[in-house]
C-alpha cells in the first residue's frame, strides 16, 4: 500500500513561493505506470487538481495554475514536490498529494487516485 505525506510551512505571505512535499513510502516513486498529483481544496469549495508527475518524470499541470505551478521530483529521497509562486489568499487551502497507478492512453486520469496523503493547510497571510 502506498503511504502519502505532505509537509511543508502552514503559513506563506502574499507573492512568495508555497513549496510542499509529499513523502512517499513502500512505491519507489519511478515505479512504471504510478502518478503523483497535488490537489487542493479551499475552504467551503470542491477539489482542485493542481498538477501530476509521472514515474518516468513527465509533468502535467492545471492549465488554469500552470504559470505559477510546478512539480519535480528527488528519486533518491522518493519525494516530490510543488512549489506555487506568487501565492495570494485565494490559495489557501488544504493541500494533498496522491498516488495513481495509471496504464494506457489518457494517463493520469482526472478525479483518479488511488491513495492520499492526510493533508497539509496552507494559509496566505502577512
Amino acid at each position: 500500500q502506498v503511504q502519502l505525506q505532505e509537509s511543508g510551512p502552514g503559513l506563506v505571505k502574499p507573492s512568495q513561493t508555497l513549496s510542499l512535499t509529499c513523502t512517499v513510502s513502500n512505491v519507489p516513486i519511478a515505479t512504471d505506470y504510478y502518478y503523483w498529483s497535488w490537489i487542493r481544496q479551499p475552504p467551503g469549495k470542491g477539489q482542485e487538481w493542481m498538477g501530476s508527475i509521472s514515474y518516468s518524470g513527465n509533468t502535467y499541470y492545471n492549465p488554469s495554475q500552470q504559470s505559477r505551478t510546478t512539480i519535480s521530483r528527488d528519486t533518491s529521497k522518493n519525494q516530490f514536490t510543488l512549489q506555487l509562486s506568487s501565492v495570494t489568499p485565494e490559495d489557501a487551502a488544504a493541500y494533498y498529494c496522491a498516488s495513481t497507478w495509471c496504464i494506457g492512453s489518457g494517463c493520469p486520469r482526472a478525479n483518479d487516485y488511488d491513495f492520499w496523503g492526510q493533508g497539509t493547510q496552507v494559509t496566505v497571510s502577512s
